[in-house]
């Protein structure tokens, strides 16, 4: 078993799948579509998590980690013992295709519509170019339509290579966008942490990817830059300036300008110049080493000429320090600069909003006064209104005490002689009973 068949079979999901199971995913599944829908589905599923994992490792023997290079390198590094080559690849491709999971290359970087148009797909645009009579006739020898490659078929036949190519993977392109975008926003926000050029951008996200020595491949970056100018609408692109900006910004900051791209080429220079710097010390350091090899084997003259030499490009080091501190320097007062410029378009924003607000009818001086007028006449009719009703208790409330206390014994003095004669009626007390009480029980059924 070949090292690139360990590979395959060590990846998830060959890992946790039976041979028998990988045979029938490895046979030709395109006439299930129509006879058994439910299993032609999981098995697209299957392929699809299948050839994202072999896209994200290493095994293409290339560095990209979004684009899936269907060939026949692809064709061989599937085989299996006792399984073979994968006669559903085709079928599988076609299906990925026509649910734009899989888009080609070529199609994917020049296509000026979005991934997420539901006019995108190929053929429905070349059956708007074609028109209906020709797709017709397309359609009955069997190069469009629905058993076609072009309409999204699954029926792949065994000598049909049209499926061949390199085909950008969507949903891990999704994820990296996203990363990238997060990444970005955690950033400081001066002018020129917005700007990139290509290289400037491999670098930056080459994380993302995991490519080799901190980059990531350039098809994957072209791929990403794309897809975050078209379909995320996050970044804009012109003669190779790369701009993040928001996609609702005003049309002047979705414009790379002059300043952007001297920016950009200053960012250049310094990474240049930092190189450069970083060579610089490497040669002192091993001409170092090697005047001190030199002098343990006591070749005087040898370790003199190392040393002459480090001086000489220590020098040459000096100066390009002194360069690079410089441009850094030349950099931050064109970004200083350039914020004080936003800051202006701030301030002049704001003074005009602020006119604006000013100049409302209700502001104006004799509209003011008129209404704060009108305030205080309604708070003083309120005030009435209130002293008015707080006068109306007061004369239920306040009842003098001392006439009660006389009407009190008036009847008190009426029971005394054994009858009471008042609004209630005549009250004859019975012998049993207190005639007090009588006339205490009499007022509360009253009142």
């Amino acid at each position: 078993m070949s090292q690139g068949t360990t590979s395959i079979q060590n990846l998830s999901p060959y890992s946790t799948t039976s041979k028998s199971r990988l045979q029938a995913l490895y046979s030709d599944i395109s006439r299930q579509k129509a006879s058994n829908p439910a299993s032609y589905q999981s098995s697209i599923e299957w392929w699809s998590t299948a050839l994202e994992a072999i896209v994200s490792s290493d095994l293409q023997h290339t560095q990209n980690k979004l684009i899936l290079a269907c060939n026949q390198s692809l064709l061989e590094q599937l085989r299996i013992p006792g399984v073979g080559k994968p006669l559903a690849l085709g079928t599988v491709v076609t299906e990925l295709q026509s649910r734009k999971v899989l888009i080609p290359l070529t199609t994917f970087l020049s296509s000026p519509t979005s991934i997420y148009d539901p006019g995108w797909l190929p053929a429905r645009i070349a059956a708007y170019v074609v028109g209906k009579p020709l797709w017709w006739a397309l359609e009955q020898i069997g190069i469009v339509g629905e058993d076609s490659l072009l309409g999204g078929s699954s029926h792949a036949h065994a000598k049909d290579t049209s499926w061949r190519g390199d085909h950008v993977f969507v949903p891990p392109v999704e994820r990296a966008a996203e990363d990238i975008l997060r990444l970005q926003e955690e950033k400081a926000g001066g002018i020129g942490e917005q700007l990139y050029d290509l290289p400037s951008f491999r670098k930056q996200f080459g994380s993302i990817l995991q490519g080799p020595d901190g980059l990531m491949s350039e098809s994957d970056a072209k791929v990403l830059i794309r897809f975050l100018e078209r379909d995320k609408r996050a970044v804009i692109t012109d003669n190779g300036v790369i701009k993040f900006t928001q996609s609702l910004a005003a049309n002047d900051a979705r414009t790379v300008t002059t300043v952007d791209r001297g920016i950009v080429e200053m960012k250049s220079a310094i990474a240049n110049m930092q190189l450069q710097v970083e060579r610089l010390q490497q040669r002192i350091d091993e001409l170092t080493k090697q005047a001190s090899a030199a002098l343990q084997q006591k070749r005087k003259d040898t370790a003199l000429n190392y040393i002459r030499t480090r001086q000489q490009v220590s020098e040459l080091l000096a100066k390009r320090l002194g360069s690079l501190h410089n441009l850094e320097s030349t950099l931050l007062s064109i970004e200083g600069a350039a914020g004080d410029i936003e800051v202006m378009k701030s301030y002049v924003s704001s003074t005009a909003t602020l006119k604006a607000i000013l100049s409302h009818p209700s502001l104006r001086r004799d509209s003011i006064d008129q209404t704060m007028d009108a305030l205080a006449e309604a708070n003083a009719d309120a005030k009435d209104i209130d002293e008015v009703i707080r006068a109306g208790h007061a004369t239920v409330d306040n009842i003098d005490d001392d006439v009660l206390e006389d009407e009190l014994a008036s009847i008190l003095a009426d029971i005394a002689n054994g009858e009471v004669e008042t609004k209630l009626g005549k009250v004859n007390a019975p012998a049993n009973i207190p005639i007090v009480q009588t006339v205490t029980e009499k007022i509360a059924i009253s009142t």
